[in-house]
């Protein structure tokens, strides 16, 4: 065996003299629990140093101090291949579901607009690099999802991120941020607040909403909000609360836009005025079963002002947050913050076509998301669809 040290790096690790003492008291045949009290370590410490660094050479598992603090010098030392340098396959895995083009729903490739990497955190007002852009923690936890049986795919997120952002560290190119949410160059927190508007009367406040939308234990219950662009334009953005199932609104300008004046008592030529967002949600909800197009909550904007013709020719029930509460439309906050990443503020969101949005909401759609155990909210929106086409069937007679 090569010489060891008896120099502890520091006190966040067990010393020689610590190790000693462990043998002693495991010879002993005392419990980890105790072992821990006397050393003055945490029990899963030396549970972790007994499983670790026992010696095994005289085919049964003893621990000897000498055999322990030479394991841990091994395995201690600096610098180490990083596993996705190392592994192939797990490398492009994670570039592809970081960097991956998204698609279409029939399949076909959209490259989004083209953007330079400069090196750092993209500008205000300026268009972002479109790709699949899971974070890495949802790229960690779906490996075990699709490859339960291979240990050889796993890795952590922090693994990820120090793979991103410290490149001595391994084999992700660094222009790969730019797939990030925030897209930021280094790892800042930031805060973000939003505003809201009020118009509505009490008895639609979202303190009216059914129960069974608070707790989402039914589906079918909305949120909905605008995201808004450049030159007055503007995308519409609905999520299921209980699969976080997102759909996008297309609303282009109208005829006429910067080119007459509006019309007194006439439709926003902006294409995102009352009638216009009423039209597109009326759309798109009805493309969904009864059962799933329950309720819709939304802020107090001047864009539902036409709510009660929804409800109407829909059957959706809208509720309104109160003023300036956005956290009340939690799931659609959220999400909205990550469809930024395709549409970032500042842009004009009237260059993309109905088809491109459909191909960014299928790109959120596919990414796995911790609070449905790793599904995806198609996934989980094709259980919820299938399960009710099951119980139609057995109740048919």
């Amino acid at each position: 065996m090569p010489p060891i040290s008896l120099t502890p790096l520091s006190g966040r690790y067990l010393s020689f003299n610590e190790r000693e003492e462990i043998a002693i008291l495991h010879a002993q045949l005392l419990c980890v629990r105790e072992i821990a009290r006397r050393v003055g370590r945490s029990p899963s410490t030396i549970s972790r140093e007994l499983r670790r660094n026992a010696a095994t050479r005289s085919y049964k598992v003893e621990y000897r101090a000498a055999t322990a603090q030479w394991y841990a010098q091994r395995r201690a030392r600096r610098p180490k291949v990083s596993k996705l340098a190392a592994t192939d396959s797990l490398r492009d895995y994670v570039q592809d579901r970081l960097a991956g083009v998204i698609a279409r729903p029939d399949g076909r490739a959209v490259p989004g607009p083209t953007v330079r990497w400069l090196g750092r955190r993209h500008g205000r007002r300026k268009d972002r690099r479109w790709a699949k852009s899971w974070s890495p923690e949802q790229i960690a936890n779906r490996l075990r999802v699709d490859f339960p049986d291979d240990e050889s795919m796993r890795i952590s997120h922090e693994a990820i991120y120090r793979a991103l952002y410290v490149q001595g560290r391994g084999a992700l190119r660094r222009e790969l941020t730019a797939c990030l949410r925030t897209g930021r160059a280094l790892r800042v927190p930031r805060a973000r607040t939003r505003r809201g508007k009020t118009f509505v009367t009490p008895e639609l406040m979202v303190s009216e909403r059914p129960a069974e939308a608070a707790d989402r234990a039914v589906p079918g219950h909305w949120e909905g909000d605008l995201i808004l662009g450049l030159n007055s334009s503007a995308i519409g953005t609905l999520v299921e609360r209980m699969t976080r199932f997102t759909m996008l609104l297309h609303l282009p300008h109208m005829k006429g836009h910067r080119e007459q004046a509006r019309e007194k008592n006439g439709p926003a030529l902006a294409g995102h005025g009352a009638e216009a967002v009423r039209d597109a949600i009326a759309d798109a909800i009805t493309t969904l079963p009864a059962q799933l197009r329950r309720s819709l909550t939304w802020d107090q904007g001047a864009e539902m002002a036409q709510h009660a013709q929804l409800r109407i020719g829909t059957g959706l029930a809208v509720y309104f947050c109160d003023p300036q509460s956005p956290w009340q439309r939690g799931t659609n906050e959220n999400t909205n913050g990550l469809l930024r990443q395709y549409f970032p503020r500042g842009t004009d969101l009237s260059q993309h076509r109905a088809v491109d949005l459909a191909a960014v909401a299928a790109a959120l759609n596919g990414r796995p998301r911790k609070t449905l155990d790793w599904r995806t909210p198609a996934e989980a929106l094709d259980e919820l669809l299938h399960s009710h086409q099951q119980a139609t069937v057995a109740t048919t007679p």
